[in-house]
């Protein structure tokens, strides 16, 4: 593979610094991962069509809602969109360190892009129904379980070592501003012209990713030599990288736990706007921009000081356990302006809890086993949201959405009270 691009300084901004920190310096280090042209790039685009998947959330939440009233199907839906990674991102993983990553990407966007306009066309048409929702729900989750992992593979061969840390939060910049934008742009269009014109849009929002991608310089593979070993021992050397580093196997079940408990709050968001809040779309897509500012907020501030945290991994299991208590407040708040804070916090809290957690991740592999490890990371993190959707959307169904979250706040709690007394009584410091 070709070099990263250099510093354009001639050297890092993340050392030390002697003396009070300016402005200038600090704006310079929370957004240092701008000066490489194709992280500029890959990240605008990624934003435009996170933009438009976002609407399509609104509108397929809503959709699904209002045609059926059932919150397991919006846990079916989010475990159909989510489940595939369970199934092939492993797979997604070994393609990832032996195809160029762009060009899984322009697969996936295409396979993407397509089943947006075929939903478009369906609901314009009025031949929508929740089946094909649902069925829709999977191809796309199928063509993410490779997608994925070439994604989060290729954005650290974008920047320089230093600055994976740095690249890693702003990503989730880009991700959590789309959630503030997009569900915004999302309840107006639904509200104004249907959501055949959120599917449309989002569907148009995956050219601006392909563009990006079509004009990157740099992310290409090594070229190997000799052939190539079987799929099968390739993923077996992943699983190994992961299996001899005990750090990399606290970190996979922290993710899990963490992804299984979280995700159910940001799915059952329409519920409490109907039922709780009794708003409309408008209402929903305000819950989540409030969410999507809290993270946007703790997104920017961990770009800013990431590579100055020394024990990231107490920091992220701190922070998790905050989030366990601010989804807890949330289940128990019927004041919408309260509701609106506590969500706030949340979406900060989780995200410094996401980047800590991969920051860890990238910078402790090597490129050759990149794919692997995220992918298998992936499976932990992302797989755990079907679960943990699927399973609440069940126990919703007689317990009520509220209490629910009770339990998964509740669950996050006892689990980072536990590792933290655990690595207080071992005295190790590394964590």
């Amino acid at each position: 593979m070709s070099r990263p691009e250099t510093d354009p300084a001639g050297g890092s901004v993340t050392g030390e610094i002697a003396g009070p920190v300016s402005r200038t310096t600090t704006f310079a280090r929370t957004f240092h991962a701008f000066t490489y042209r194709d992280y500029r790039l890959l990240w605008a685009g990624a934003f435009t069509s996170s933009v438009g998947t976002w609407m399509q959330e609104v509108a397929q939440n809503w959709l699904i809602l209002t045609m059926t009233g059932s919150a397991f199907l919006l846990g079916l839906d989010a475990f159909l969109g989510d489940a595939p990674f369970l199934a092939f991102s492993l797979f997604g993983g070994v393609l990832a360190d032996r195809v160029d990553r762009r060009k899984i990407l322009l697969s996936s966007q295409l396979v993407q892009l397509s089943s947006a306009f075929l939903l478009a066309g369906l609901i314009w048409g009025h031949a929508v129904h929740v089946w094909m929702i649902l069925t829709l729900s999977f191809v796309v989750g199928f063509a993410q379980s490779f997608g994925g992992p070439a994604y989060q593979a290729l954005v650290p061969t974008l920047v320089n070592k230093e600055d994976i840390g740095n690249a890693i939060a702003l990503n989730s910049i880009q991700f959590n501003l789309a959630r503030v934008v997009g569900p915004v742009l999302g309840g107006i269009a639904f509200a104004t012209v249907g959501p055949a014109a959120c599917f449309g849009l989002n569907g148009l929002s995956f050219l601006a990713v392909i563009a990006a991608l079509l004009m990157l310089r740099r992310g290409a593979l090594d070229k190997e030599t000799g052939k190539p070993e079987p799929v099968l021992e390739s993923l077996k050397e992943g699983l190994r990288a992961v299996r001899d580093a005990k750090e990399l196997r606290g970190l996979i079940g922290l993710s899990f736990v963490g992804s299984f408990c979280a995700m159910p709050l940001i799915t059952f968001l329409p519920v409490f706007a109907l039922r709780v809040f009794h708003r409309d779309a408008k209402g929903y897509s305000a819950l989540l921009a409030v969410f999507g500012v809290g993270a946007v907020a703790g997104a920017v501030g961990i770009a800013g000081f990431v590579q100055r945290v020394r024990r990231k991994g107490v920091l992220a299991v701190t922070m998790q356990m905050t989030f366990g208590v601010l989804t807890v407040g949330f289940a128990l708040s019927r004041n919408t302006a309260l509701s609106y804070v506590l969500l706030l916090l949340a979406g900060a809290a989780l995200m410094v809890v996401f980047a800590m957690f991969m920051t860890l991740v990238q910078s402790n592999v090597e490129n050759r086993l990149r794919g692997r490890v995220v992918s298998i990371y992936t499976v932990a993190f992302r797989g755990a949201m079907p679960l943990g959707n699927l399973t609440a959307g069940v126990l919703a169904s007689f317990l009520g959405a509220p209490r629910v979250l009770i339990l998964d706040g509740a669950v996050l709690i006892a689990m980072g009270s536990f590792v933290l007394l655990r690595h207080a009584r071992s005295g190790v410091t590394s964590l």
